[in-house]
């Protein structure tokens, strides 16, 4: 392993940091391309949604293939690096170990990584395809639309994003607990750029990142906020409108400001936490009093058409016919989770040092994915069937996704109390989200500082609220979607060249030592200096003879 002793910010001990200086270029560039889109979004709210969407249009007939095309690779990488011989390599020293406990480790990366998302589309998304099933492949309201409903949430929510999120995470991971270097995007480039990955390439790349995170970031605040304000609505009759939703943005923005500034230790930690708790208790309960049996068959059908279908799913791009429905479902998410990775890859990587590959990776990817098979069995399971026994729950989807989730709590006991669990927990989703890609976009403007400057932080927890707030400004849900997908095609291109990068880097590392118990292999003769005679039988130097290196 090697370090690198002129970047305090990655020193050998995990607690142990030198705050390092604001790279000014990097933060220059990114905040004024943000600043600017902030101005554009107050002047001409209709002018910047009128050329995003035809941007978006563009994007989509002309690259959907490639993010259906990179998505499915990531995946594919994630499964390879944790089954092959690189799986035994630590993130970090070799006798290192884990930072934070497993259950925290797990609880902080979901919630980070799509805690408001599965608030928002857990009864939303099978919904919609139980009316419109995806690319027709089903009559609208029927047993087999229901089946594709599921397996499609599924393969939205699970194995995909989180192994875009598992390949960068783990080279942030690997470059910087293993090879010392600073915690940033460019740093994954250097066996691509040598030492161009520290000068103006690098910081382009660090800037697209800046970007993506904060648009990324800001489709989740939007979604939250029109989420929060319709459940304050229900319960306490606020008027829901786009006024009200940038409030509730401005108060949540303040509050995951405060969170950011705490650290990771106290704020990020104690969130996450108190999130799973709050969504345990809250799907139990749903579980229990909702109809039980067919959630439990729901959960064992769902996974296993997931399974069998996922290779098929995985290439649909829409070349013979549905480019439409892709546009606004697939390519949608597998931009929206794109765009997340600098941050939610960033985030997990901070929290993962001490990890082998393997055991990264099978958590990042296979851990969440259980959660969301269990959320969307549960959530949309009971929404199915509710639609499918007369309830009109989608007549509530016409009037706003972020409506579904309320409507179908109305059907049970306890509203007043379950709704209002759902508003804290989408409010505490938006704040550790938005905690975590703060301090990640500070810490890439200040050269990868694990701990970065208290301003810098605030600043873009500022920038990421206001950005969410126009974005609701030039057309609520549907600019939303449409910035994210723009800002995740040029860091597409990145993410690409960082797994490369990454794999080229770890065929340069030695074969792990055997793991404690496996018989090690007897070494040939040239293994020993000039004065070896002969290895012992078992396969080990006589005590006075000493193997070379």
């Amino acid at each position: 392993m090697s370090t690198n002793p002129e970047n305090p910010s990655t020193s050998d001990h995990p607690d142990r940091f030198v705050r390092l200086p604001v790279d000014r270029l990097v933060l220059a560039v990114s905040a004024a391309l943000a600043l600017a889109f902030i101005l554009w979004g107050i002047l001409d709210n209709k002018g910047l949604a009128s050329v995003s969407g035809d941007a978006l249009a563009w994007v989509i007939k002309s690259f959907g293939w490639l993010f259906v095309l990179a998505s499915t690779g990531f995946v594919v990488l994630a499964v390879v690096l944790a089954c092959s011989r690189f799986g035994r390599i630590r993130l970090g020293r070799d006798d290192e170990r884990p930072e934070f406990r497993t259950v925290s480790w797990v609880t902080m990366m979901f919630s980070a990584g799509m805690g408001i998302g599965l608030m928002f589309y857990g009864v939303a998304e099978p919904l919609s395809h139980l009316s419109t099933p995806p690319l027709g492949l089903a009559e609208p309201n029927s047993q087999e639309s229901a089946q594709l409903a599921i397996q499609y949430s599924f393969f939205h929510w699970a194995f995909h994003p989180w192994a875009m999120y598992a390949v960068i995470g783990l080279a942030l991971a690997y470059f910087s607990f293993r090879h010392g270097r600073a915690n940033l995007i460019s740093s994954t480039f250097f066996p691509l750029l040598g030492k161009r990955s520290e000068g103006g390439a690098g910081r382009a790349i660090d800037s697209f990142a800046i970007l993506a995170t904060l648009f990324g970031s800001a489709t989740s605040l939007g979604l939250g906020a029109l989420q929060i304000n319709s459940g304050l609505n229900q319960l306490y009759d606020v008027p829901k409108s786009t006024p009200v939703a940038i409030c509730i943005i401005a108060l949540l923005t303040l509050a995951f400001i405060v969170s950011a500034v705490s650290g990771v230790h106290r704020g990020v930690q104690y969130l996450s936490n108190l999130n799973m708790v709050l969504a345990v208790a809250l799907l139990f309960f749903l579980f229990v009093v909702g109809p039980t049996v067919f959630i439990l068959s729901t959960f064992t059908e769902s996974a296993g058409d997931y399974l069998y279908q996922i290779v098929p799913m995985s290439f649909r791009a829409g070349a013979f016919g549905g480019q439409d429905w892709l546009g606004g479902w697939t390519i949608f998410y597998w931009a929206w989770w794109m765009s997340w990775t600098p941050f939610v890859g960033a985030f997990i990587a901070r929290i993962s040092r001490g990890r082998t590959i393997r055991e990264f990776v099978f958590g990042v990817v296979l851990a969440p994915s259980v959660v969301t098979f269990v959320w969307f069995s549960i959530l949309g399971g009971i929404s199915i069937n509710l639609q499918l026994g007369g309830t009109d729950l989608a007549g509530a989807l016409e009037r706003g996704q972020e409506t579904a989730l309320f409507e179908l709590l109305r059907q049970y006991p306890w509203f007043a109390v379950t709704a209002l669990i759902v508003v804290i927990l989408v409010a505490f989703f938006f704040i550790s989200g938005a905690d975590a890609a703060s301090l990640v976009m500070a810490m890439l403007s200040c050269r990868g500082c694990r701990e970065p400057r208290t301003l810098v932080t605030i600043f873009w927890g500022v920038m990421t609220g206001a950005v969410a707030g126009i974005l609701l400004l030039a057309g609520g849900l549907s600019a939303l979607q449409t910035l994210c997908i723009l800002a995740a095609f040029p860091f597409m291109f990145v993410m690409i060249g960082a797994a490369v990068s990454l794999v080229k880097e770890l065929r340069n590392e030695p074969d792990p030592a055997p793991r404690p118990g496996r018989r090690k292999v007897a070494p040939t003769l040239e293994e020993y200096d000039d004065e070896a005679l002969t290895p012992t039988p078992n396969g080990t130097a006589p005590a006075s003879r000493t193997p070379v290196g």
